[in-house]
């Protein structure tokens, strides 16, 4: 059903920034997302599949679909560090408070990409952190997942009450044109007169949309599988550890390590307290995927840009000082700067030996 779609999230960050330039340059492409009219013809794009494949439900009891006839229905692929999906949320929560008495059921699919995120314990945390009450399918073995042909995270497919898809949006944006969607189908329904109003969302932290204008570093990942632009002096060794040492200077999006780390498939752990990751980044924001490698301990941080404690720039996670501590698997904001941006030069330095680093973001 749906082809040519990229497996990882890294796309999204980097098809709206072609998209953003394509635009200011007055040029057009295939990354180009055109309008559409709020009344036009929605298509039948295929029938909801299961969702039996679901491991666990969280805030629901499970539900099937036929169960689901009758009600329109929002899916919403999610994995909870992902920074595309929780700039997404507060449009989600928003639709699921503002429409639910009319007929609108919205189901999270959690569906993991890192090994942590398949904790049902980090997963029921996090939702209760960013005030998710709506129903949560658990899909730890993508089975939900490949039923939809589904490669995005975050996703949204729009189904009718007779079950049938006919809507879909992958990434972020098009807001407007989603809840018109959701007003189209409620009306379709016969569920009562629906109104046109746009719901208003004051996102702020992690959910405030990125600086698109600003934003010239794609997500990267730290682990051995998919990461790129290291620029560590020498060659990097896998799956054991070894000392590294950065480079005096980085070029735009490379990343270095000093210190002792093992490099893994998925992460980067520190062996010995010191160790340092360098990043030159040009964004508003960076954030840092991260946690302690064993349960229950914690890892002591310092920021810096450009060589100075990351105060007048610090993240949600950075306190007055430039310091942090990692305390649990999750997204840590880091750096929120101010305009104008330019190309910086992150560092971050572990007081304390432990801590397992899987991907940068930025916004």
């Amino acid at each position: 059903m749906f082809k040519k779609i990229n497996h990882n999230r890294r796309y999204f960050l980097t098809t709206m920034i072609k998209t953003i330039a394509a635009i200011q340059l007055g040029m057009s492409g295939c990354t180009t997302q055109h309008a559409t009219s709020a009344t036009a013809k929605l298509p039948i794009e295929g029938e909801l599949p299961s969702l039996v494949g679901a491991i666990a439900w969280l805030n629901s009891q499970p539900l099937t679909v036929d169960e689901l006839r009758g009600k329109v229905v929002l899916i919403n692929f999610c994995t909870y560090t992902c920074i595309n999906w929780l700039r997404q949320l507060p449009y989600v929560r928003a639709w699921a408070e503002k429409y639910q008495d009319q007929g609108l059921v919205v189901i999270g699919v959690h569906t993991p990409e890192f090994e942590f995120e398949k904790d049902i314990s980090n997963v029921r945390r996090a939702l209760t952190e960013i005030r998710i009450d709506y129903a949560i399918a658990v899909d730890n073995d993508y089975a939900v997942w490949r039923a939809f042909e589904n490669r995005y995270w975050p996703a949204l497919y729009f189904i009718d009450t007779q079950g049938r898809i006919r809507h879909h949006h992958f990434g972020e944006g098009e807001y407007e044109r989603s809840e018109q969607v959701i007003q189209q189908l409620l009306s379709e329904s016969g569920t009562g007169r629906v109104g046109q109003e746009m719901v208003k969302v004051n996102a702020r932290g992690f959910e405030a949309a990125a600086d698109w204008n600003s934003l010239k570093s794609p997500e990267n990942y730290l682990g051995y599988e998919r990461t790129e632009n290291f620029a560590s002096p020498g060659r990097a060794e896998l799956n054991k550890p070894h000392l590294y040492t950065a480079p005096v200077q980085l070029r735009l999006n490379q990343w270095a390590l000093s210190g002792e780390w093992t490099i893994g498939r998925q992460a980067i752990v520190l062996n010995q307290s010191g160790g340092r990751i360098a990043y030159r980044f040009h964004a508003r924001d960076l954030h840092l995927v991260m946690g302690p490698a064993e349960r229950g301990t914690s890892v002591r941080f310092r920021v810096l840009i450009d060589g100075q404690p990351a105060v007048a720039v610090r993240g949600l996670d950075v306190d007055e000082r430039g310091e942090g501590t990692v305390t649990e698997q999750r997204l840590y904001q880091l750096v929120r700067q101010p305009k104008p941006i330019s190309d910086r030069q992150f560092e971050i330095e572990f007081l304390d030996a432990g801590v397992e680093a899987f991907a940068f973001t930025f916004g």
